[in-house]
């Protein structure tokens, strides 16, 4: 069964970007190729217990199994050692992919204390979004009680467009909460 956002995008939103800006074809339009969740361990990364907590609640989250990752280089500073675990990551594509975004907008989101919205300035030059979410216990899936410590996860949103405008057009029409830009 196709998810209900890939339906709406391919039979709205793509039609209505394309008379927008002016596409020639339905397929210039900006469209998202995957998301990657991640959870920065840091410390943590070296109690085998907190790893697995942190991997059954985002495998909850994401329906996929996230794989571990590693430290590159030793840093002294950050008490970092080369090829120990420094947290944990899920790439989606596809259906697993709409199904998150979803959830992420129409549930978890608005779950999120004092929310005022997403802040605008997370695009980089490509049109990829980032944001970050302090605190794992919005989603659903979570079960609160076993949860040792609240942490936090980064989502980027893959994007293929031509700028910035347009993935923030697409994001924008998926109702994904912006701030407002306020003029002084």
């Amino acid at each position: 069964m196709e998810p209900r956002i890939k339906e709406i995008i391919f039979k709205e939103i793509n039609p209505s970007l394309k008379q927008m800006f002016g596409y020639k074809n339905l397929y210039m339009g900006p469209k998202i190729e995957k998301i990657v969740l991640n959870m920065g361990l840091g410390i943590d990364g070296n109690d085998s217990k907190i790893i697995s907590s942190c991997q059954e609640d985002l495998a909850n989250i994401t329906g996929q199994k996230p794989v571990i990752t590693k430290f590159r280089k030793s840093i002294a500073n950050f008490k970092t050692r080369k090829n120990t675990n420094s947290g944990i990551k899920v790439t989606l594509r596809k259906n697993k992919m709409y199904e998150f975004i979803d959830r992420l907008v129409n549930i978890a989101l608005p779950r999120i204390k004092d929310f005022r919205g997403l802040n605008t300035s997370g695009f980089d030059k490509f049109g990829n979004y980032t944001f970050g979410i302090k605190e794992q216990i919005i989603f659903p899936e979570v079960n609160f009680d076993k949860v040792d410590k609240i942490r936090g996860l980064d989502i980027t949103i893959v994007i293929k467009a031509l700028n910035k405008k347009h993935s923030y057009e697409l994001l924008k029409k998926l109702n994904f909460p912006f701030k407002e830009k306020r003029s002084n």
